[in-house]
């Protein structure tokens, strides 16, 4: 079996993974390894979980580390684009070490924030810029970036990038990148929108493929739970109370709202993740989440991806996604790294039809138990152990109130505010009943020790 010194990687970087725990490549860097090294454009495929962050980054610090190129004002020399401003937080959190231990200084940019913090770090130069689109073109059109001296640039989850409707910018920037910088492309899927990039930016690339999004994952077991409307919200809680971490998808941003809240009412610890949070109770929530305070994350679908924890071995679709590579995503948040994970899927009598095409699609054969009520044995076998409703968060998570019109001579009525946190009457639509319990699992590489909660890599 290789080892990171035997793929060819600087002493530096070697003493730096182990010092971190992290002793043996996974499949996509062994295979990747050699030729991103060697300079060649690679195209990667891989399952989220499957490794990936590190069999980008360790090219890009070992090139950089090597190179004679000097740092310059505003002209970073690796580009790193990710889909979300969560998951490039989280490429930034990996590197960190690595550039500390090979002299190379990094910036994330992205939108939700302080541009100005950027700006300086851009002025003051940086090797390496790990960014959402938005906002690095928007400094880019300010003249506060310059990517003309880019010597790698790497696209992460590039499916991704294309679904959420990236391509314009990604091929923007790209385009401002030197033709002859070698490229790094990453995806669980070869979509048309990523093949077209594929087409455009990358030479002669090497392609290496490891456990594709649609490979079996032997350690991930489906369950769906048939169950009454009325009883969801309560099978959900029993989940969500179990031992451990656990992951719930809601469908809408005031679903998961009002799931987080319900829970927190029923004494479960829970925070909530979706696009109407400020970028700091994002990541406020995120952390909440990754150090243990709320056993409970409920998310939309802005977590599908991106958001790497350790110990997740729980992952409960509240509300069926609509298409089967939003339940791959969503499923992949649990057995990571070769770990056990479970997945459940609560579904009422109207959504039968579409979640058996939805698990067909996905290539999955769950089993399914129908019960009535909120009590039934499966759940026992799901999320075994000790059942602990401690007490909830006091969530203050307040966002900016929406501007509306307001018609002449007319008061708003101020809205009550429950200050425990707890909802009055739970989400909004299927989202309103139900929620999911705790777990372990990887969040990424693995490492040795004691696997307490970060946030993880892949």
């Amino acid at each position: 079996m290789s080892t990171f010194a035997d793929l060819g990687l600087p002493e530096a970087v070697v003493t730096t993974l182990a010092a971190n725990g992290i002793e043996s490549p996974f499949p996509i860097q062994t295979a990747t390894l050699p030729d991103s090294l060697a300079g060649r454009d690679v195209l990667g495929r891989g399952r989220t979980g499957s490794g990936k962050t590190y069999a980008f980054l360790l090219p890009v610090v070992a090139r950089l580390s090597a190179s004679a190129t000097p740092r310059r004002s505003g002209r970073p020399r690796a580009l790193i684009l990710a889909p979300t401003r969560e998951l490039a937080t989280q490429i930034e959190a990996s590197l960190a070490p690595l550039a500390k231990a090979t002299g190379l200084r990094s910036v994330t940019v992205f939108g939700g924030v302080g541009a100005q913090p950027q700006i300086n770090k851009l002025r003051e130069g940086v090797d390496i810029v790990i960014a959402c689109p938005g906002r690095l073109e928007d400094h880019v059109k300010s003249g506060h970036a310059d990517l003309s001296a880019v010597e790698i640039t790497v696209l992460d989850e590039a499916d991704h990038m294309a679904d959420l409707g990236f391509l314009p910018p990604v091929k923007r920037l790209l385009d401002r990148t030197p033709r002859d910088c070698q490229r790094l492309l990453f995806s669980a899927t070869l979509d048309g929108g990523v093949d077209v990039l594929v087409q455009r930016y990358l030479r002669d690339p090497i392609v290496h493929s490891v456990d594709s999004e649609q490979s079996p994952v032997s350690t991930l077991v489906h369950h769906v739970l048939h169950v009454d409307g009325a009883a969801r919200f309560d099978v959900l809680a029993d989940l969500a109370a179990s031992p451990g971490r656990t992951i719930v998808f809601a469908r809408t941003k005031y679903g998961a709202k009002g799931l987080a809240r319900k829970l927190n009412s029923r004494g479960v610890p829970a925070v909530e993740l979706h696009g109407n949070l400020s970028q700091n109770a994002r990541t406020r929530n995120l952390g909440a989440f990754s150090d243990g305070s709320a056993q409970v994350l409920v998310a939309t679908d802005i977590a599908a991806r991106g958001i790497h924890v350790d110990d997740v071995n729980l992952v409960v679709h509240a509300d069926p996604p609509v298409e089967h590579k939003a339940y791959l995503h969503r499923s992949g948040r649990t057995a990571r790294a070769g770990n056990d994970g479970t997945v459940v899927t609560l579904m009422v009598d109207d959504q039968v039809a579409d979640v058996r095409v939805l698990t067909r699609k996905a290539g999955v054969k769950p089993t399914i138990t129908k019960f009535s009520g909120a009590s039934h044995p499966v759940l026992q076998e799901i999320a075994p152990g000790e059942r602990s409703f401690t007490g909830g968060l006091v969530v203050d998570t307040p966002e900016p109130p929406a501007r509306t019109a307001q018609q002449p001579g007319r008061r708003r009525r101020p809205q009550r505010h429950n200050g425990s946190g707890a909802a009055g009457s739970g989400g909004t639509g299927h989202s309103g009943g139900g929620h999911s319990g705790g777990g372990r699992g990887r969040g990424g590489q693995r490492r040795s020790g004691s696997g307490t909660a970060r946030t993880g890599t892949r």
